[in-house]
């Protein structure tokens, strides 16, 4: 027979190494599947991973992308693996970011066009607001009905995907264009247009506020008592209790800092990069913030990393799709893999196999 035996000390050399070794083995079963699409492996891998950096043809538009796209990545998973390290599992950033970019762009289309220098910190805080607002729904039917804080914040993904195509086609359309769905453009509009600090660079207030949030998570983490609750509630929930760790209290915060950072996400993105509440604003970011908060070992420092690394996929997958004819989807399954590995990898690191005999009748 096949039992699972838990490793008493699981090797602190494999935990560190694990996500290297899962980005490689993720390489080769992403080439494995480029080739079973007919596509060059080490041709897909390249534009991938290396042209967006190091190719001349497409580093100066790709390098400034890596950080818009890597920004709402940290910017998410920074919240989320606060959650994570409590045992509090929100699915849902997707949902969270989408409400934040609402009550954000909701803000802006409401003063519009008025100018204002208010406006954009109005938007900052209705964002916060908006995704705080979503958390909070999983966190008080938690603590008040003990329902799975799992399924209840991945259902409410689809319901805020719904409230945003609502959104898209009346009330937030765009007046002046009522053929096209989708609200005015924000780039447009100076007040609420979250531009570029320093041009040609990627930096917007939304990276700046990913940073902010590391340091802060990383302080809270190591130097605050909240960190010690966190960490000791996932770690030994009954001890926590008795340390006077409230878990109630735990649920509603850590799902609450999760859910205003991925409302912040999304209403930097649609003030900036995105610039327009659409129906197809919803990019996969709060999905994919789950793979950088894993990768990144739930640590603040890590998540940067984690964060740059998929920022880097997203702009490999485009040019992919451009260059190679690579269906989306692929790139999908291809970060996908990524946390698959990293969870087979990490399972085998805690657990070993062992054979046993049966017993006999």
């Amino acid at each position: 027979m096949i039992r699972l035996e838990k490793r008493k000390e699981p090797s602190k050399f494999w935990r560190i190494a694990n996500p290297f070794l899962a980005v490689v083995l993720t390489m080769i079963a992403g080439g494995i599947m480029f080739a079973m699409l007919g596509k060059d492996p080490f041709v897909a891998i390249r534009l991938i991973f290396f042209d967006p950096i190091f190719s001349e043809t497409f580093a100066s538009y790709s390098r400034p992308q890596l950080l818009i796209k890597s920004a709402p990545l940290i910017l998410i998973a920074v919240g989320l693996a606060i959650g994570f390290k409590a045992n509090v599992w929100n699915i849902g950033a997707e949902g969270q970011y989408i409400i934040g970019a609402l009550f954000g762009a909701g803000v802006a289309l409401a003063f519009f066009p008025q100018p204002g220098w208010y406006i954009f910190p109005l938007m900052v805080l209705a964002g916060a607001f908006g995704g705080f607002l979503w958390a909070m729904i999983p966190a008080i039917l938690k603590t008040r009905f003990n329902t799975n804080e799992i399924l209840v914040s991945l259902l409410l993904v689809y319901v805020a995907e719904r409230i945003l195509a609502a959104m898209a086609l009346g009330l937030m359309r765009n007046p002046d264009q009522p053929g096209f769905p989708g609200s005015r453009d924000l780039r447009r509009y100076e007040a609420a247009h979250n531009a570029e600090l320093i041009a040609n660079t990627g930096m917007h207030w939304g990276v700046v506020a990913a940073f902010i949030a590391v340091i802060f998570a990383y302080v809270i983490m190591t130097r605050h008592m909240l960190g010690f609750h966190v960490q000791l509630a996932g770690q030994a929930p009954r001890a926590a209790r008795f340390a006077g760790v409230a878990p109630a209290r735990l649920v509603v915060v850590c799902l609450g800092i999760a859910g205003a950072l991925a409302g912040l996400a999304g209403m930097f993105e649609v003030s900036g990069p995105g610039g327009q509440v659409r129906i197809e604003f919803a990019s996969g970011y709060g999905f994919t913030a789950i793979i950088v908060a894993f990768l990144g070992r739930l640590n603040p420092l890590g998540i940067v990393l984690a964060g740059f690394l998929l920022g880097l996929t997203y702009i490999g997958g485009e040019l992919g799709q451009m260059m190679l004819q690579l269906p989306g989807a692929a790139i999908q399954v291809f970060q996908g893999m990524l946390l698959f590995f990293l969870l087979a990898l990490d399972f085998q690191t805690n657990y070993r196999i062992r054979l046993t005999q049966g017993m006999r009748a």
